[in-house]
């Protein structure tokens, strides 16, 4: 029985193993989600005098893919509540480089985090066709409340020039944080929500998650982690010194479009994955710290993965632009690839240089 029992798991086994769900959408029923990854810089880290008018040509070839969906790598006003809510498990020092406060936005609406969220549902809900200037003060005053800033920013950019002002929920403090968000140099606030209102879409979609590579090393650990992880990346620095010099080359001559076709090619992503994470599996110190780094990190990507196929849960077909890190391309781009009506967009044929 013993015998006839461990041969009938092991069958199961096998048989699971050898289920093919790649060909399940084969005769789905309507247009597939069509889904460009777009791996960026972080633009915080331009050298001083950058031109957020240098990106010009990748926002008008972005335009030209039509998303009606835009994710971007911020963590949403919802993640960022929960994880203040747990100060045991995420420490303020974790939180406050992703989590930006809403103290004056809650003073300015009288609203916390959840009731803003629930207000932007029911708002969004009965948004009208052509939404005056007044109704786009009020939702950018709740975005900021649900602390959603990239998508207060591009109902602000919607407005006229005279009509971003005081009144409807923002206050002087607030109008001052629109300011300095269309200023700032982020993908967020220089390509997605300028591409959104652009395109006339009414928010964008924080899709970070950073719950699940909170790893909990010991305080007595936390050299040696970081240690074996800077060791792992000093392993492969002749393979990744070639690559940082070509991109800080097309960084100082400003052609932004030549950068990011440059940061997307699939041999420049193999090297820095390669480099990074693959040179993190084989560091072979004491206490697999590196290994712990990568488990991490795919944790991460997992979840933000997920939370960009909810953004268009109820769209199938839908036209989805995520913004991200380059370092995520890889990983978005194969865990989404496996999404059943799901392709994956080849971003070479959306950032094609000018012809001539």
């Amino acid at each position: 029985m013993i015998v006839g029992l461990s041969l009938a798991l092991g069958w199961l086994g096998v048989a699971q193993a050898q289920v093919d769900l790649s060909a399940l959408d084969k005769d789905m029923a309507g247009p597939r989600a069509q889904v460009l990854v777009l791996g960026s810089v972080h633009l915080s880290e331009m050298a001083k005098g950058f031109q957020p008018e240098s990106l010009e040509l990748v926002l008008e070839r972005l335009a030209a893919f039509k998303p009606e969906i835009i994710t971007i790598e911020a963590i949403s006003g919802e993640s960022c509540d929960l994880m203040a809510r747990h100060p045991t498990v995420y420490g303020p020092e974790r939180i406050s480089p992703y989590c930006g406060k809403t103290d004056e936005a809650r003073a300015a609406t009288g609203l916390d985090v959840p009731a803003a969220i629930a207000a932007v549902s029911k708002t969004l809900a009965d948004w009208p066709t052509q939404p005056g200037p007044a109704a786009r003060r009020h939702l950018a005053a709740l975005f900021l409340a649900a602390n959603e800033p990239t998508s207060a920013l591009t109902q602000w950019l919607q407005l006229a020039e005279a009509e971003r002002r005081v009144g409807n929920g923002l206050d002087d403090a607030l109008v001052v944080r629109l300011d300095k968000l269309a200023t700032s140099n982020s993908e967020d606030s220089q390509i997605a929500a300028r591409l959104a209102a652009r395109l006339g879409l009414q928010r964008v979609f924080p899709v970070d998650d950073h719950t699940g590579d909170n790893a909990a090393i010991p305080d007595a650990e936390v050299g040696a982690y970081a240690n074996a992880i800077r060791q792992a990346w000093k392993s492969a620095e002749a393979q990744t010194q070639p690559l940082r010099q070509h991109e800080d080359e097309l960084k100082k001559n400003g052609d932004l479009l030549a950068l990011y076709r440059y940061i997307n090619r699939p041999d420049v992503r193999r090297v820095q994955a390669d480099s990074d994470f693959g040179a993190a599996m084989r560091e072979a110190s004491p206490g697999q710290y590196a290994q712990i780094y990568v488990a991490g990190w795919e944790t991460r990507n997992l979840r933000m993965v997920a939370n960009i196929r909810a953004a268009f849960r109820e769209q199938p077909g839908a036209r989805v632009l995520s913004i991200v890190g380059a370092s995520h391309k890889p990983w978005f781009d194969s865990l989404l690839g496996q999404m059943q009506g799901v392709d994956i967009v080849n971003v070479e044929t959306v950032l094609r240089p000018p012809s001539g």
